[in-house]
């Protein structure tokens, strides 16, 4: 793949942009203009007066735009300084206005040229050097249009060109410019009979609420303003239920439906508001397998790499556990009963399935569809606490709403607790460690991961309380070590495997970069089991990470050990903006304020960091039982509620 980590990517699916920071568009790599998949154009150069403009800036204005400036050098007989600042304003949607401002004390008569060209090609094609050459142009009423068997794509100008020369390409004006004047030119890029795009998250449907965040620290606003704009930017429609909405996992690369990243995204961002979560689950309730058989009540989903120690896993297990701990999560934040008893029976299905699945064996395994009993794949750490947290919180959900149901999961999960502190967890010299896994065999593979922060993510349950953990309390502990310890804090978030471990490699996806998400998932951990030294420094790296990649934090960067001076190094193919790192964005704030609310109770109970690391902070417009919900942080750890709905009490 291509590498995007210097490009500015304008999201607004199903569109984007890819650009570099030199703001032509000259047909390499990635650049163009992108709508569900395809490249709609891939070249888009400006020339003025036969020269073309000197990139001077480029920087994202929002999530679905950039801008960039160019200046034109004066002709040889001219001074040092610029006449012309040409600016172009790209937006995902497939509108470009490019505007050229006189500095000259004279008038000025210019051509200006745009040379336009594409291949139509889909992303994978692109991204594997598959595009093909650029297609024929056609001169189409005031721009070009292309076609191929796979699509059409017309450019419309405004104003008109004076002169269109589809062999080339080419669109050509002449503009008059007052000395202090300006002109623009607006292209707009459609497929052929297409409106202009309305992307999903600007609507005022919104799932997400508009929070705003406001401290000591001025980094809060920046950072939650970034992960929420990014959210929306990634915002898809279900294709045959319009009304459900679920995030895409990332762009560039991963513009679609990817149920594992859906579901954790939609649980980090609880706090503003239950929508997301209820949309995502029925989209994938949908897509439940209901069939007889081993794979009945599983949510399909893709292989994907775990690391250097174990083989690809299957992201359709996660998501199957994650399903009925997010109804039941977003069930004490307020999600409508209505709503919950309507998924409650797709819930009922994953927990079934994982009863069913670790009926014959100790724990849970990485089974796939294809291939659901195959007993040679390793037992993952990460997975069992998914499956830990699944049963408790479903064990929670069934028996208030069912009044049965709950019994046997708690069994299943004391049964679960009680061999997996045997089997996973490997003594050694400095305190132990968990497993990241049991081979076949049964012999654990003692390596350090990030993974390891699962075991601290237990979910919520009623009256404010969290789930009891997989560990002991001296487990706990020396795990809460090893995560703020330095071969797991890089100081710019946790690693995903020890440094010391073998195989570690800083750009590893799960071989060593940091993974905004999991970070996000260790400080909650470590903040809710009252370990807020080791959760602080993990925030403050993020935060600073975050500061330093223009708060739109990427799926994971490089997890180099930070020095004086230094600044986090980008992976050259991660997604950014990303569905769960910017959901990260949001849980590194929110859990500050320890918001542990128990809607169906009326209730809600404050656990803030008491350490307060980043000071006073304020938290508004956040939503618990369906209201507004605000809170404010003292720079001496303590909590107070400033808005909440009708008749929500306070809890202890």
């Amino acid at each position: 793949m291509p590498p995007v980590h210097d490009a500015l990517v304008c999201v607004a699916l199903p569109a984007l942009a890819v650009s570099t920071d030199q703001g032509q568009l000259n047909g390499r790599g990635l650049e163009g203009f992108y709508r569900a998949g395809r490249r709609m154009l891939s070249r888009c150069q400006v020339r003025v007066a036969g020269r073309e403009p000197i990139a001077v800036q480029a920087r994202m204005l929002s999530a679905d735009s950039a801008r960039f400036v160019a200046a034109l050098l004066p002709s040889a007989d001219g001074g040092p300084d610029p006449d012309v600042v040409v600016e172009r304003t790209r937006h995902a949607d497939g509108t470009e206005r490019i505007t050229l401002h006189s500095a000259a004390s004279r008038p000025l008569r210019l051509p200006v040229e745009v040379s336009l060209g594409t291949d139509l090609a889909e992303l994978g094609a692109v991204a594997s050097g598959r595009a093909g050459p650029e297609l024929p142009a056609s001169v189409h009423d005031s721009g070009m249009r292309w076609s191929s068997g796979e699509g059409h794509c017309v450019v419309t100008a405004v104003p008109a060109p004076k002169d269109a020369l589809a062999s080339a390409g080419l669109l050509r004006w002449e503009v008059h410019l007052p000395p202090g004047g300006s002109q623009s030119v607006e292209l707009r890029v459609r497929p052929h009979g297409a409106g202009p795009l309305r992307p999903v998250g600007h609507g005022v449907t919104s799932p997400l609420s508009s929070a705003h965040a406001t401290g000591d620290d001025p980094t809060v606003q920046r950072l939650l303003d970034t992960s929420v704009a990014d959210l929306r930017a990634l915002l898809l429609r279900d294709s045959a239920h319009p009304a459900d909405l679920y995030v895409a996992a990332g762009a560039p690369w991963r513009c679609g439906l990817a149920p594992a990243e859906a579901l954790t995204a939609a649980r980090m961002v609880l706090p503003l508001g239950t929508r997301l979560a209820e949309s995502t689950l029925r989209a994938l309730a949908r897509e439940q397998l209901t069939r007889p058989g081993p794979c009945a009540g599983m949510i399909p989903g893709p292989m994907r790499d775990t690391g250097p120690h174990l083989p690809p896993g299957c992201t359709g297990v996660e998501a199957t556990l994650l399903f009925p701990a997010l109804l039941a999560e977003a069930w004490r934040w307020g999600m409508p009963e209505a709503d919950v008893a309507e998924l409650l029976h797709p819930a009922e299905r994953c927990l079934r399935w994982l009863l069913e699945s670790a009926e014959d064996a100790e724990f849970v395994r990485d089974a796939h569809p294809d291939s659901p009993s195959s007993s040679s794949s390793p037992v993952r750490c990460e997975i069992q606490a998914h499956a830990y947290r699944a049963a408790l919180l479903g064990a929670d959900l069934l028996d208030t709403l069912r009044g049965t149901g709950g019994a046997e999961l708690r069994q299943w999960a004391e049964r679960l607790r009680a061999r997996f502190r045997e089997a996973f967890w490997v003594e050694d010299r400095t305190g132990g460690r968990p497993a990241v896994a049991l081979e076949a065999d049964g012999r654990p593979l003692p390596h350090l991961t990030g993974g390891a922060a699962h075991l601290l993510d237990t979910g919520l349950l009623g009256s404010g309380e969290v789930a009891p953990g997989l560990l002991d309390k001296v487990q706990t502990e020396q795990v809460a070590r090893l995560l703020g310890g330095p071969a797991m804090d890089s100081g710019w978030g946790l690693r995903s495997l020890g440094s010391k471990e073998a195989a570690y490699n800083p750009f590893g996806h799960r071989g060593g970069a940091v993974r905004v998400h999991e970070t996000a998932t260790a400080v909650a951990g470590l903040a809710a089991a009252g370990y807020e030294k080791e959760a602080g420094a993990l925030l403050r790296g993020a935060l600073d990470a975050a500061a330093a990649f223009g708060f739109r934090l990427p799926e994971m960067y490089g997890g180099e050990q930070r020095m004086a001076g230094s600044a986090p190094l980008p992976h050259p193919a991660a997604c950014r903006p990303a569905a769960v790192s910017a959901a990260a964005g949001v849980q590194l704030l929110t859990v500050l304020a320890g918001i542990r609310p128990d809607a169906p109770a009326g209730t809600v109970t404050l656990r803030p960091v008491r350490s307060a690391p980043l000071g006073e902070l304020g938290l508004t417009a956040l939503r618990v039982s369906g209201a507004p919900f605000s809170v404010r942080v003292s720079r001496l750890g303590l909590a107070m509620v400033e808005e909440a709905a009708d008749g929500l009490q306070l809890g202890v």
